[in-house]
């Protein structure tokens, strides 16, 4: 049976996980786990250095104060991570999910996916987190660090949900990009939908030659490809293709280069998701 992962939060953007996430379990009759971390700094105080600073007395009351608050500040996230996952159970069970549970986990969102992807085919978050439902050109904080680390392909949802009906690759030959292809190829999730492969960079034969290469392992099965080839900046050939064609889904492969490289030359991926208001599957 395949299983999918909805990380979801408190945030906006949880409602559109949770309709990607009825959109691929109803296409691929998947059960669904549907996720709420409930961070370390949601359940504690913020430390204080209380050295030489109070009396004794005073300084074990306070100490004693703040653990009871704490308690009851682990209470409360308790009680709220279970209202989120119970609320998104519903919502898929309605959309017609065949299956669906809550689970909560307390501390790190990476901790929690190294855990759990063990037995699952896709995972999904959201693009911002909480934290950043406002700031257009920041992307969650904990994105990033789930996306280099699980080893299973990771749909981002975008801040709302349309019906996929189009989707665009961003083709750059590399092994990511053709294991996404392949896993479109033996899979069900984009059948009957069209695909768009665009490689940004000079119309050589060698690159054409790459690119209808790839394109006909999706025709092979069963798919409709256009492909495109311009030169260009890849994040701004990608947003201008995705806009044209009217794109529902970017699929790219995730992280081609080195996370120190990246501080230096800015990473393709990040750019991209930032740039292109879509969701994006990405594959590493």
């Amino acid at each position: 049976m395949t299983k999918l992962i909805a990380f979801i939060d408190g945030s906006a953007y949880a409602q559109s996980v949770l309709d990607h996430t009825a959109w691929a379990a109803t296409t691929l009759a998947a059960n669904v786990d549907v996720v709420h971390v409930i961070g370390r700094r949601d359940l504690s105080s913020t430390p204080f250095d209380l050295s030489g600073n109070l009396e004794l007395g005073a300084r074990s009351s306070l100490l004693n104060e703040l653990a009871d608050h704490d308690a009851q500040r682990a209470k409360l996230a308790q009680q709220r991570g279970r209202l989120i996952v119970d609320a998104g159970v519903q919502r898929l069970l309605e959309a017609g999910a065949p299956a669906a549970v809550g689970k909560l986990r307390n501390g790190d969102i990476v901790e929690a996916v190294q855990e759990l992807e063990k037995e699952a085919d896709l995972i999904l978050i959201g693009k911002r987190g909480e934290a950043a439902d406002f700031a257009k050109l920041h992307l969650g904080s904990n994105l990033e660090r789930v996306v280099r680390t699980s080893t299973k392909p990771i749909l981002v949802a975008s801040r709302a949900f349309q019906p996929i009906q189009r989707f665009l690759i961003a083709f750059d030959g590399g092994p990511s990009v053709m294991k996404a292809i392949n896993h479109i190829a033996t899979g069900k999730l984009f059948a009957g939908l069209e695909g768009h492969l665009v490689t940004a960079g000079r119309d050589t034969p060698e690159a054409r030659g790459k690119l209808e290469s790839a394109a006909n392992v999706l025709r092979n099965a069963g798919y409709t490809v256009h492909i495109h080839i311009e030169d260009g900046e890849p994040e701004k050939v990608i947003a201008t293709h995705a806009e044209a064609d009217h794109i529902d889904l970017l699929i790219m492969g995730a992280y081609g280069h080195s996370r120190i490289r990246s501080l230096f030359i800015g990473s393709t991926t990040a750019e991209m998701m930032r740039s292109v208001k879509r969701p994006v599957m990405l594959f590493r």
